[in-house]
C-alpha cells in the first residue's frame, strides 16, 4: 500500500488519535485493540473538520502497543482517511534505527508524514538528536519533529531547531514545552520550519504569534469546535476566538497533565463517544483527578450547548 498524495503542509489541525480498547484476557493487559471503533473515530474527526490524524502517538499509548498492533493502528488510519485528510503517523522510538524502521513502515503504507521525539529513553545530546532525525528524515517522508522535553528530558531549543531545520525533510515542529515566547523565537531562526502547536491549553496563544496547525489531544472530545477555534485564529478573529477559547481552556490543561490520555478518553466518554480503559502502566484515574475532569468538561459542555443555542 502507498499513497499518490503529495502534502505540502503538516499544519492544520491534526487530531493525536486516543485509541479504543475492547476487553478480551488473550490480549496484552487483558485489552485488544478495537480497529472497527478506531477507523469510526478517525472517520468522525475528519468529517468533523479536522484536516487529519495522528495514530501512534502518546496519547494513542504506542509504546504499549506490539509491533502488529501500531502498524495496524496506522494502517487502518490511512485507510480510513484515504483522500479526506492527511494522517501523520508516530515513529517516536528508543534509537534512530528503531524510528527509521517505523518510518519506512509508515512510508510502505501511506502515510502522509510522521511525528518523531527525539530518543525516548535517553537524555541525547545535541550530536545524537541530529544524527536521530537525519536517520528519520533520510526516509523521504516529511518529518515533523516533536518536542516534548517534559517526558524526553530533551529541549529541542530554537538554537537547535535551527540546525534540525537544514535537514532535507524535516518539515515541521509540534511545539510543547509551553513557552509560547518560542514561537517567534524559532519563526526568526528556521524561518523554513513550520510551527505547530503542541499543547492545547495554549493554542490559541500559539496560533495568535504565528503557528499554522494545532497537534494535540483535546480535539478528540470537540473536532468541531477545534476546527473552527484553528479558523477564527488563523483568520484574526481574536475576540470570537477567545470566546470560544475561553470555557474550553479549563479542561484544555489536562492535555498537559500526566493523566492526559485518561482525562481526555474520560472527556470523550462525557461528549457520546466512546473513550474506555487505558493499557500499562497508564490506570484509572483516582478520585480526584476524575472529579476535576468531569466538572472541567462539564463547564465546557455547557458554554458550548449555550453557545449553540
Amino acid at each position: 500500500m502507498s499513497s499518490e498524495k503529495k502534502v505540502e503542509s503538516l499544519g492544520g489541525v491534526i487530531v493525536a488519535t486516543a485509541l479504543p480498547y475492547y476487553e478480551d484476557a488473550s490480549a496484552p493487559a487483558g485489552l485488544a485493540v478495537d480497529y472497527d471503533r478506531f477507523a469510526e473515530h478517525c472517520r468522525w474527526l475528519v468529517d468533523s473538520g479536522c484536516r487529519g490524524v495522528g495514530p501512534n502517538g502518546s496519547l494513542g499509548e504506542y509504546s504499549s502497543l506490539t509491533d502488529e498492533e501500531r502498524r495496524r493502528v496506522a494502517r487502518t488510519a490511512v485507510e480510513t482517511v484515504g483522500a479526506d485528510g492527511v494522517v501523520v503517523v508516530g515513529v517516536h522510538g528508543p534509537g534512530s534505527h528503531q524510528a527509521r524502521h517505523w518510518t519506512e513502515i509508515a512510508a510502505e503504507d501511506g502515510a502522509d508524514g510522521v511525528l518523531c521525539l527525539p530518543p525516548t529513553m535517553y537524555r541525547a545530546n545535541r550530536g545524537e538528536v541530529i544524527a536521530h532525525y537525519e536517520a528519520v528524515a533520510s526516509v523521504g517522508l516529511p518529518v515533523m519533529i516533536y518536542n516534548n522535553p517534559i517526558d524526553t528530558k530533551v529541549d529541542l531549543t530554537p538554537d537547535l531547531v535551527a540546525e534540525i531545520a537544514q535537514i532535507d525533510n524535516i518539515v515541521a515542529i509540534k511545539e510543547f514545552s509551553g513557552d509560547v515566547r518560542r514561537i517567534l523565537e524559532i519563526k526568526e531562526k528556521a524561518p523554513g520550519i513550520e510551527i505547530v502547536a503542541g499543547a492545547d491549553d495554549v493554542t490559541l496563544e500559539a496560533l495568535l504569534m504565528g503557528a499554522t496547525g494545532w497537534f494535540a489531544g483535546f480535539p478528540n472530545v470537540f473536532p468541531a469546535e477545534s476546527a473552527e477555534l484553528f479558523e477564527l485564529a488563523t483568520a484574526g478573529r481574536l475576540e470570537e476566538a477567545r470566546a470560544l477559547y475561553e470555557p474550553l481552556v479549563a479542561a484544555f490543561r489536562w492535555d498537559s497533565r500526566t493523566e492526559f490520555v485518561q482525562a481526555i478518553k474520560l472527556g470523550m466518554e462525557q461528549v457520546g463517544r466512546y473513550g474506555g480503559p487505558c493499557r500499562p502502566p497508564r490506570g484509572p484515574l483516582v478520585d480526584e483527578h476524575r472529579a476535576g475532569v468531569t466538572a472541567d468538561m462539564a463547564r465546557a459542555i455547557d458554554a458550548l450547548k449555550n453557545r449553540n443555542g
